[in-house]
């Protein structure tokens, strides 16, 4: 079997200006013979040639902008080729979700391979078929030529046109009698033959023995009669295999999960017979395993897995309500019976998930996972599991029908008799062109393979030089982080410097200023100048000031902080309780001496020591008191505890 898969490396179907451009991936009997990039014109003109059996796409947007341009693709194709959508038809999946079901893994940022594996699962049997057009063929035999006014061979000219389409109508119905379809016909007679002919045939396009035509006078056209909206017909009709979970009882409640542990039906109603609940879940899929929620499986649930032919399981012991709703929580339901249902289900997933994950990696590629998940699952061992799948793969020798002849008459022999000579001469000519053909084939890909090879080099070229050019890009950019960083170290070192350049006084004492009380002017001071353990601070301005701010200065070990009041303004008794709490200096501008000249702010020593030992005075005060809160907050706790003992006591 042929199949191609394509997918979009560049452009749109809705852009007039970039047109897409597809990469096409060909398989042969599950071998890949070529890869090429191809425009979709290209791409119908190998699909009329070589007439695989399916095109396989893993969207329809990637071919169609809407349904009329849909329509019109499909009519496009030649009537042999079935178009697949890899990734379901009314409800859709992704391709990844898709190719694990196969244990196949891509990049999904390479065409060429997301295009190798819609090849390989539409081979497997995933997917669906796009259906466009009824079991019902049109076939048009009209003018090529307008006759138009002519002059004095006019009459001559539109006899020899009908007369064209008369003899090719003509042809195309003994056509249509010798394959032995049924067709209604319908004349449009004109002068000298026939200015149009149609054939309604009850037969689809592939079966039709005639083909599309178009010569100097005649044309022939052949569509299918339209569905009324586009159908999708599962390439593969086995049913998918199913976790089953059943709540029995006056409601009975059905959660059924795919072997990956998605939900894929919930429900529960209290007119559901045993025979509903068998077609309800025989709709879903086909039921590997049926759960249970307690212990003992019910009977009615056993009876419905007998019809099944499942594999039973039931926990250990009957499932707390606690352990459902934990179980269920990421998934939607209605009522507790949903919930035991679903949680009966989730148990059997849970039970085998990891026997499952380790198939992921045993199971080769092309394998349908699910089919493998059933055996193992049923008490196959792999080998076997894998040696079965293997030979379903492997085609069955069909005998022929033997075809009973009726030989009554002479006359009917002798015609026979001259169309087999007839067709072993075709059959000799065509042999003749397939050897031409092998021997051409042969030659293309002998140099197709070189070109691959030089293709490959100037790839992997490419890829050199991309990779360097990144790692230069990468450098550079750290380059100039850097030195930005080195920049802002420069000035920071230059500022310090001016710093420790000011003539010593030993009257005066520098300080740093800090801007304002927020973390804003701390982290610019710290950014600029740095803070260290031993600084004194200043700030100029406390009508603005934070806590958290205040907090992390008190903590960077600084000696003092001055901080500038109006006169007979105290300070803040917030920030004078958070740095008592750190234990640090808190001083007036005032009663510290600080003076500012330019952009610098000294202190005076005398008068800075003087604050800081009444400071440390007010310190111990404070601690002393802290003291002794906490032994009166200890006694009260004592007493109010023992009050409690002997109230109980008495």
């Amino acid at each position: 079997m042929r199949v191609y898969g394509i997918d979009i490396i560049k452009g749109s179907v809705r852009s007039r200006s970039r047109r897409p451009m597809y990469a096409l991936v060909k398989l042969e009997d599950g071998e890949i013979v070529s890869e090429s990039e191809v425009t979709g014109f290209r791409l119908f003109r190998i699909l009329n040639e070589e007439r695989p059996d399916i095109l396989a796409v893993d969207s329809l947007q990637e071919i169609a902008v809407d349904q009329h341009d849909l329509y019109a693709f499909l009519q496009a194709l030649p009537p042999a080729v079935r178009l697949v959508q890899v990734t379901g038809g009314e409800r859709k999946e992704t391709l990844g979700k898709v190719a694990s079901r196969f244990n196949i893994s891509f990049d999904r940022f390479n065409p060429y391979d997301e295009a190798r594996t819609i090849a390989r699962v539409a081979t497997l049997g995933a997917g669906a078929e796009v259906l466009a057009f009824e079991n019902t063929s049109e076939i048009v035999v009209s003018r090529h030529r307008s006759p138009g006014k002519g002059g004095w061979s006019q009459n001559r000219y539109v006899r020899k046109i009908h007369g064209a389409v008369q003899q090719k109508a003509r042809e195309i119905e003994m056509a249509l009698v010798t394959a032995g379809l049924r067709y209604q016909k319908k004349e449009t007679r004109a002068f000298g033959g026939n200015s149009r002919v149609s054939f309604d045939v009850y037969a689809p396009r592939d079966q039709i023995p005639v083909s599309t035509y178009r010569g100097a006078d005649v044309q022939v056209r052949i569509s299918g009669r339209r569905l009324e909206r586009i159908k999708f017909r599962p390439l593969s009709g086995k049913p998918r295999f199913l976790i089953v979970g059943i709540d029995p009882g006056t409601t009975t409640a059905i959660a059924a999960l795919d072997l990956d542990g998605n939900l894929l039906f919930l429900t529960s109603s209290r007119q559901m017979s045993m025979s509903d609940v068998i077609e309800a879940i025989y709709k879903v899929g086909k039921p590997l395993i049926i759960a249970s929620d307690v212990h003992e499986m019910p009977f009615s649930v056993e009876k419905i897995r007998r019809a099944f032919n499942g594999i039973a399981h039931s926990p250990r012991q009957d499932m707390s309500v606690e352990t459902k709703l934990e179980m269920t929580s990421p998934f939607p339901y209605q009522n507790d019976h949903e919930r035991d249902a679903l949680a009966a289900a989730l148990d059997a997933f849970r039970s085998h998930r990891n026997k499952f994950q380790n198939l992921l990696r045993r199971v080769p590629p092309g394998f349908d996972l699910d089919e493998v998940r059933a055996g193992i699952v049923r008490g196959q061992s792999l080998e076997q599991v894998l040696a079965d799948l293997r030979g379903r793969e492997k085609p069955r020798e069909v005998e022929a029908p033997k075809v009973e002849i009726d030989v009554k008459r002479d006359e009917r022999i002798r015609i026979l008799d001259g169309t087999v000579k007839r067709l072993k001469e075709v059959i000799r000519e065509l042999q003749e062109d397939a050897r031409k053909k092998d021997h051409e084939i042969i030659r293309l890909q002998s140099r197709m393979k070189r070109i691959r090879s030089r293709e490959d080099q100037k790839m992997r070229k490419d890829a050199d030089i991309a990779k360097r050019e990144a790692i230069i890009a990468s450098l550079k950019k750290r380059l100039r982080r850097e030195e930005r960083t080195t920049q802002k170290l420069r000035k920071r070192i230059e500022k310090i410097r001016v710093l420790e350049e000011v003539p010593v006084d030993e009257k005066m004492i520098p300080v740093r200023i800090v801007s304002t009380l927020t973390r804003e002017g701390v982290k610019a001071l710290s950014d600029e100048l740095g803070i260290r353990e031993g600084d004194i601070l200043y700030v100029p301005r406390i009508d603005v000031w934070g806590k958290s701010a205040a907090r992390d200065l008190a903590q960077t070990g600084i000696d003092a902080l001055v901080v500038r009041t109006a006169e007979s303004t105290r300070i803040d008794p917030q920030l004078v309780a958070i740095f008592r709490e750190s234990d640090v200096p808190l001083v007036s501008s005032e009663s510290a001496g600080v003076v500012m000249k330019g952009n610098m702010a000294y202190a005076d020593r005398d008068r800075l020591d003087e604050a800081i030992r009444s400071w440390e005075e007010g310190q111990k005060e404070y601690d002393r008191e802290k003291k002794e809160k906490l032994l009166v907050d200890i006694f009260k706790e004592y007493r109010t505890e023992r009050g409690k003992e002997m109230k109980k006591g008495g």
